[in-house]
Parts: C-alpha cells; structure tokens; sequence
C-alpha cells in the first residue's frame, strides 16, 4: 500500500513537534543540574569566605615564672581585629574579676603576647586551685565581638604560680546568631554593638549577635 507524498509531507510537522520537545525535556533537565551545581558551587564559596573572613581568636594563658604569666592572643582569620578589653575569670564566679583594657590591632594570622601574671595573681588569690578562663573584646570590621570563655587550669600556691595549663574543652566555633523573642543562645563571639538604625525607632535595642572562636 503506498502512501501518498502529500500525507507525508504532512506528518513533518508533528515529527519536528515530538523532536523538538523531546530535545527541549532534554535541555530542560541539563539546565535544571547545572543550577544545582552552581547553587553547590555558590554555597561552598560563601562558607570558605566566611571561614576566612569571620573574626576568630584564640586565647591561651601560659605560665612564664611563678610570678609571671602570658596571654597568647593569636588571630586565626584574614581580617585584622582591634583588641579592646581582656577579662580574666574564675570559673566559679559568675562575673569577670580582672579587667584589662587595650587598644592592641593584629593583623590576620599574626599573633599578639601580654603579661598578665599580676592580674592573674590578683584574680585567684594567694591560694587557689581549679579552673579559670579568659575572654576577649575586640574590634573587627567596625564592629564589637566578644570570645567566649577560653579555659585553664591553674595552681597557685603562696601567692605563686604552680602550674597554668589550658583546658582540653573545646571552644565553640564561629556562627551568626539572632535572638528570638526573649532567649538567647550564648556564642562565642559576640556582637555586642547591636544594630544602631534599630536603636533611633525602637524604645528597647534589639540586639544581633555574632559569633566566633577557635
């Protein structure tokens, strides 16, 4: 049976129809992945930067002497931070003892010393024995960051310095934070400038947090 010329010529449009669907299901699907990719790929590169570019300190008190201490401040991100305050705790006091102020930069990946065995001394006392922890208030990209508490343990003995090793307890690492209605996680660093647009419109600041650490 032979199919007329004219008949085929007519089915030519629906066979270009079916062909072009099938190739535009196909394109759409490559598409679709490569935006996955890309979203993958995007995702990866903002948290490297934020890994580099987020402050971060890492506070370590070693013992020089038995009369002598040392704060190790050591900057483990790209961006330079302005120290402001050091504060020096024990662990069985719910406020900070000792306060030092400063106004100490250092650059990223750099690392910043201090004496602080008076200060230290003048926290525990001339007879203790148990953990104490340091904390740190610095400018970072005109904002105000706090550590969290970075823990030793020390022994003192008639006013001497035995022994001053830090802690194995992990610090908490880097992350944004916000409050939500009133609880607020703790972190380790902090924004403690808040956000002053908020503070001309609103009776009570609501603050942001941020946070950062080793």
């Amino acid at each position: 049976m032979r199919i007329p010329f004219s008949t085929l010529v007519s089915y030519i449009p629906i066979i270009a129809t079916v062909v072009t669907c099938f190739f535009s299901v196909v394109l759409a699907r490559a598409t679709l992945r490569y935006v996955e990719a890309t979203d993958k790929g995007l995702q990866l590169a903002r948290e490297e930067f934020e890994r580099e570019w987020t402050p971060e300190l890492h506070l370590k008190l070693e013992r020089v002497s038995a009369s002598e201490a040392r704060i190790i401040v050591t900057n483990l991100a790209k961006t330079s931070v302005l120290l402001q305050l050091l504060q020096l705790r024990k662990l069985s006091h719910a406020v900070p003892f000792e306060r030092c102020r400063l106004n100490e930069p250092v650059v990223g990946g750099m690392t910043w010393v201090h004496e602080v065995g008076k200060s230290i001394l003048a926290c525990t006392g001339d007879e203790f024995e148990g953990p104490m922890a340091a904390s740190m208030t610095f400018y970072a990209a005109g904002r105000l960051y706090r550590t969290d508490w970075f823990r030793s343990q020390i022994q003192v003995r008639d006013g001497r310095i035995v022994s001053l090793e830090p802690s194995n307890i992990p610090a908490r690492r880097v992350r944004v934070l916000e409050r939500k209605g009133h609880e607020r996680r703790r972190e380790l660093v902090q924004d403690v400038a808040g956000d002053a647009a908020k503070k001309n419109h609103e009776d009570k600041p609501d603050e942001k947090f941020f946070v950062t650490g080793a």
